[in-house]
């Protein structure tokens, strides 16, 4: 059975035959369909909340220019970037290190971390929230804002005044 869209469509067995032998011909050649699947709205209030609360945690650490990018009508992948720069390797690490303690204590334990040694960029990834600390070169030179520039910017600072957070 394929899912388009939310809704079922019956597959002939030969033609889910025909598509795993093709998958076992060639491992890297794979036919993957992820819609984009409704979250409940709690759990995306609860991913927001932490993304705004990760976005203050950076601020409160003298990082510049802390944005909330909201993806989640772009991906399934997750629902927000936390972007921030620091001006040090040990500033990005402070504030990895204290976003990477809100989160746990918040439930929402880390699930992979890329360029912890490197003074240019690191990334945490907390499934629904990845939080980007770059010096000023790297945040310039991937400009993710850009990248992503379907993603409407959250005024973090107007959401936790709102949830008196």
């Amino acid at each position: 059975m394929q899912h388009t869209g939310g809704i079922a469509i019956a597959e002939s067995s030969s033609a889910a035959d025909h598509r795993k032998s093709a998958a076992q011909q060639n491992p890297l050649e794979t036919e993957v369909s992820v819609p984009i699947v409704a979250r409940e709205s709690s759990q995306l209030e609860r991913s927001l909340l932490l993304a705004c609360r990760c976005a203050r945690v950076a601020d409160e650490l003298k990082a510049n220019d802390v944005v909330v990018l909201d993806l989640t009508r772009i991906t399934p992948e997750f629902d927000y970037f936390v972007i921030a720069s620091g001006n040090s390797r040990r500033q990005l690490h402070a504030i990895v290190e204290e976003a990477d303690r809100l989160m746990a204590t918040s439930g929402s334990l880390r699930r992979g971390i890329e360029g912890y040694d490197s003074p240019a960029w690191i990334l945490q990834d907390y499934g629904d929230i990845i939080l980007h600390a770059f010096d000023p070169k790297s945040r310039e030179l991937y400009n993710l804002e850009r990248l992503w520039g379907d993603a409407e910017i959250v005024d973090w600072r107007a959401v936790l005044e709102s949830a008196n957070a």
